[in-house]
């Protein structure tokens, strides 16, 4: 039974959201403590996590990156503010979808289980136990890191399938289409900026590697990873 925390503060959606979750068989559990998110989150263990922007205390961004420091579940904001801003910086800070309300609850479902698949299920099971090496980089699938030269950083799950096409296509194109097949594939509700958003970070980490300019934009076609061995 999968295990889903939900960081909400309208006591009335929390009851509708944990209905909807139990009736499809999930354990859930909804955060008491708006100043002990974190605590509550570890403690809970959850497999996906269902989380707000307007909270008491700290924002759902704060909390997403707190808990990003020490998972890599899947987290889903869920939020009334439809900006296309409140979506980049849920991105940015962690997180891996973004639903807007009101919402249904079918296309929650849909996302829950898309993204718990992509995590733990069939395809989860493709990346596992395996590493891929490109260029001087090697990407581990099992710990969700990227090394070069003797340094590592964390990725978080789309992250790490992103650098999975890159690398495994390492000096060719690979075309946008791919990418969102590759990572959304079962999402028919994507924002096409989304996908800029998640280069824009895997750049943010190969420059954590010292690793720059290698994820380059070809116009028209797609992206192009190039990284010299040793560099």
């Amino acid at each position: 039974m999968r295990k889903i925390f939900i960081i909400e503060d309208d006591p009335s959606l929390v009851v509708l959201l944990e209905e909807h979750l139990q009736k499809f068989g999930y354990e859930t559990c909804s955060v008491q403590n708006f100043e002990k998110v974190t605590e509550e989150f570890q403690t809970f263990a959850p497999d996906l996590v269902l989380l707000d922007v307007n909270l008491p205390k700290f924002d759902g961004y704060y909390w997403c990156r707190q808990m990003r420091s020490c998972s890599t579940c899947p987290i889903l904001f869920i939020s009334a503010r439809e900006g296309k801003m409140d979506q980049v910086m849920a991105l940015e800070n962690g997180a891996d979808d973004y639903i807007t309300k009101p919402f249904d609850y079918e296309i929650v479902m849909a996302k829950i289980k898309s993204q718990l698949r992509r995590a733990y299920g069939t395809y989860a099971n493709n990346y596992h136990d395996r590493n891929v090496k490109a260029g001087g980089l090697t990407l581990d699938f099992e710990r969700l890191f990227l090394s070069y030269n003797q340094k590592k950083v964390e990725l978080s799950l789309t992250e790490a399938k992103i650098l999975d096409e890159m690398m495994k296509k390492h000096e060719h194109v690979v075309s946008r289409d791919r990418l969102l097949e590759k990572i959304w594939d079962e999402q028919a509700f994507v924002d096409d900026n989304t996908l800029n958003v998640y280069i824009a970070r895997v750049r943010k980490k190969l420059k954590e590697l010292e690793i720059y300019n290698a994820l380059q934009t070809v116009r028209g076609a797609g992206y192009r990873l190039y990284v010299g061995e040793g560099e």
